[in-house]
Parts: C-alpha cells; structure tokens; sequence
C-alpha cells in the first residue's frame, strides 16, 4: 500500500465463507504481525441477504470502538458483560442468520481484527490470540456470536440485564453456554437467579450447579417441569427490521431488546428451587463437603 492511500472498510457486512477465513488465519495473524485488509477479502464476500441497515458496519465499528476505549485500563474480560447485550441490540439476526458463520467471519476478518486481538491476546501486552476460533471457529468461541448468542439466550424478552450477569462470569461464557440446558428459557434464568442470590459464588460453583441441572434431566422434562411461553414471531421480526429506525444505542444504560415475550416468572422459580436442591449434592472440584 502506497503511502497516504487511505485503507478500504467495507460499508455492509456480508459473509465470507468459512474455507476462506481458515486460509486467511496464519500463525502471523494470531500473534498480530501480519495485518488483514478487507481488500484482500472483498472479490470473495457474499453480499447480505437484504439492504436493511441492520447490515451496516458503521454502528458496530463505533461499539467496538467504545469498548476498547471503556476498558482500555482493565482486563479485557471485562468488557463482554458490558458489550455483549449492545452487541445483540445493535446487530440484529434472526436466530437462523446467526447460525451462519459467514457473517461472524466477516466481522472478525474484516471489519474489527484489531478488536479480537486486544480480546483475546491480552491486551495492550498480549503476546498473540491463542486460537484461530476466535476469528473463525464455533459459535460459542467466536469473539463476536460467543456475546451474541450468550445475549439471545440468557436475555429475559427486551430485557438485558440477566446477560450481564451472566456475561459477567466467564464459566458461563467458557461452559455453561453450550451446554443444551441454556435452550431453554427457564433455566437460563433458574441458573442466574442461584447466582444473583449467591448460592453459587465461584465459577466451580456454577459449573457443577449447570452440570448437575443438565445431567438430571432433558430439555423436555424442563418443559414438563417450567413451561416456557411461546415467543412472539412478529415483535421479534418487527423489531430486527427496525434495525436504524430504533434510537441509537446508549452507552451508558442498557437497551431494550426485542418485545417477544418475557420469560414465565413461576417457571424459572421452580427451577431454581429445583437446582439448589440438585447443587447441594453435586461435586464441586476443590471443594470438600463437610460430613
């Protein structure tokens, strides 16, 4: 690149496919050396699957931005609780285009690489991001679906705060949110509630609370159990398409996320009673139970 020449950014965020990424991501990447460029990318991007501004780079690249600044003198683990639910709010997905990793790529690859490694290479003093996931990989190690998904699944309808809570424990993060349970509504929130009421208090608590809840019993017993209520379609896909009609983020409080309906208050209840009777019992690593 020749001197003075300003860098290309894309202006929509499109997909690139997976085989593309993998190629893209060598041991000079990961240890932040070797610098990407979406010109590189843009002859094998898929464009997105409307023209809505929901697909716009700018609101995200200016989110990403704030983070780093916010946490800049703090680990950058502590950013997730705060990012994770504007994330959810400011790129809105159905859950079936948030399945497609093309898009995630793209983000990663793209449009902020910088963001990953501060993410996960430590830091200003980082010495690399450790995996090639975190650009390109599964949904829950991704750097950006991780937040995204963790924000769908632990959201209580538009409200977010349960996803700071839960976004606040990195064992949630790294265990609990691929674990089948979490599907379900109820138990996403059962679990949080033994956490906010400080039942479980370390993270070998939760993971053996989760651990337990999810070896007793299917997601199909905890419909049995707790039923949840249906969702409203509609409100969610009103509210994914007013992508850029809404009022733009606020930094300092929480949005408000889709009105599809909040989870049913009696169901998580019986949950959570449920799970503290199952964590009483279940081994916690490095704790001994007294006789």
């Amino acid at each position: 690149m020749s001197p003075g020449k300003a860098v290309e950014e894309p202006s929509r965020i499109g997909r690139l496919p997976d085989l593309v990424a993998a190629r893209a991501i060598t041991p000079g990447v990961l240890q932040g050396y070797e610098k990407l460029s979406f010109a590189s990318f843009k002859e094998k991007v898929e464009d997105p699957v409307d023209n809505t501004a929901r697909w716009d780079t700018e609101p995200v690249r200016e989110l990403l931005v704030e983070a780093r600044r916010r946490f800049a003198d703090s680990a950058p683990t502590a950013s997730d609780a705060w990012l994770a639910p504007r994330l959810h709010y400011t790129l809105r997905l159905t859950r079936s285009e948030a399945s497609d990793s093309g898009s995630w790529n793209f983000l990663a690859l793209c449009v902020a690489p910088e963001f990953v490694h501060w993410r996960w290479a430590g830091g200003k003093n980082g010495k690399g991001v450790g995996q090639a996931a975190r650009f390109a990989g599964r949904w829950d190690l991704q750097c950006f679906s991780r937040l995204w998904w963790a924000a769908e699944l632990f959201r209580d309808g538009s409200n977010y705060g349960p996803v700071e809570v839960a976004c606040g424990n990195q064992d949630i993060l790294n265990t609990v949110l691929r674990q089948e349970m979490i599907q379900h509504r109820p138990a996403a929130q059962a679990l949080l509630r033994l956490q906010r009421g400080r039942v479980v208090r370390t993270g070998r608590d939760v993971n053996a609370a989760a651990s337990a809840a999810n070896a007793a019993a299917a997601t199909l017993v905890y419909e049995a159990m707790a039923p949840d209520e249906l969702q409203d379609s509609d409100a969610l896909r009103e509210w994914v398409l007013a992508a850029g009609d809404d009022a733009s983020i606020q930094y300092e409080t929480l949005p408000q996320g889709p009105g599809d309906g909040s989870v049913p208050h009696r169901s998580a209840e019986i949950l959570a009673e449920w799970f503290e009777k199952l964590f009483k019992d279940a081994p916690v690593r490095g704790k001994v139970k007294a006789e």
